[in-house]
């Protein structure tokens, strides 16, 4: 049976302050998860963080993570091109190996209910988790950011949140939720006029009637016009087929594409489909990659092993004596580091 793992990517509205970050990665880490990245990006001023873990672990580190950001982070002050509406802004669960889609929902909206309990923070359910059809999508719930939502959430009741209370104090709110893999990928183009970008955002963009499973806002990020998208489902739109159809529409605006970033992890899937796309690769299957050839090996069984299994069979040989010699042999290596 698969090892139970979950993947969880938190992202919090701080970049700008590296000691901020590290005692929300350090509050993450405390509850026994495996930290595999994590992106700063001070013009969004946001930071994504990306682990691993069990079930239990994920959930509880999710809620150190958010604990310590609201500890931290006051959003009356917060400033960032990336749209926000709280501390910790939003918190997807991807479910990996030996954990079902609806395990992953229950962990969120565990999570959502004890983070409103205990932390007295609104919390919105988002993706599979939602629990109302207007909140599946994570636009709809940020709508108005961090500033419209604090003037609305006590008088609109569409925007009451799942858990929590109706009003919100400097961490703002909270959305959990789960959700398949996604891939956040942000393209630079040449040129620092932010409309262009926006503009290509909006035909590439789903919403829009643009690429399926993509998601895409325009901004200005290290003084160059940046679209900033997220792929939903890589399996409808690639990234190759995402970055062409940016190319295709900067040439229409007298620009080009300067170069394009991965924001966290990404499927090794994601980046076989893209490549291959890329060199037209006629009938290509994933196992003519070497890497995934070996791994798809039987793992051979080691001497060592061997051994341990004809000593524990019922024969006379190998016996005490070939036990011993065993046993001193593994020592011999040691003798190298003995101080005489």
């Amino acid at each position: 049976m698969p090892f139970p793992l979950v993947e969880c990517i938190p992202n919090f509205s701080e970049a700008r302050r590296p000691q901020v970050v590290e005692a929300i990665i350090a509050a993450i880490s405390s509850a026994g998860v495996t930290v595999l990245d994590y992106h700063s990006d001070r013009d969004h001023n946001r930071t994504v963080i990306t682990y691993v873990g069990t079930p239990e672990a994920a959930e509880e580190a999710a809620f150190q993570g958010i604990r310590k950001a609201a500890e931290l982070i006051n959003l009356n002050v917060h400033t960032g091109t990336h749209p926000r509406i709280g501390a910790t802004d939003v918190v997807p669960f991807v479910p990996l190996s030996g954990v079902s889609m609806e395990e992953c929902v229950t962990i969120a909206r565990h999570l959502g209910e004890r983070v409103g309990r205990e932390l007295n923070i609104p919390v919105y359910l988002y993706e599979q988790a939602a629990t109302q059809p207007d909140r599946v999508n994570l636009e709809n719930i940020r709508h108005g950011q961090y500033e419209g939502l604090k003037a609305e959430i006590g008088t609109h009741p569409e925007r009451k949140p799942d858990f929590g209370p109706s009003q919100m104090g400097p961490a703002g709110a909270t959305v959990i939720g789960a959700r398949q893999p996604l891939i956040a990928f942000n393209v630079y183009l040449d040129t620092d006029d932010v409309s262009i970008a926006k503009a290509i955002a909006k035909v590439v963009r789903q919403s829009s009637g643009g690429l399926p499973s993509v998601k895409a806002l325009g901004m200005l990020v290290e003084g160059r016009a940046q679209v900033s998208m997220n792929l939903t489902n890589f399996r409808q739109t690639s990234i190759q087929t995402a970055v062409e159809a940016v190319r295709k529409e900067t040439s229409k605006h007298g620009t080009g594409i300067h170069h394009s970033e991965l924001v966290g992890l990404v499927p090794q899937e994601a980046m076989t489909e893209t490549a291959a796309l890329y060199l037209q690769l006629d009938g290509f299957k994933s196992d003519q990659i070497l890497e995934n050839r070996l791994f798809s090996l039987p793992k051979p069984d080691t001497k060592n092993e061997n051994f341990l299994e004809a000593l524990s069979a019922a024969t006379p040989t190998p016996g005490g004596g070939s036990a011993a010699a065993h046993a001193g042999a593994m020592g011999l290596p040691l003798l190298r580091w003995w101080p005489g």
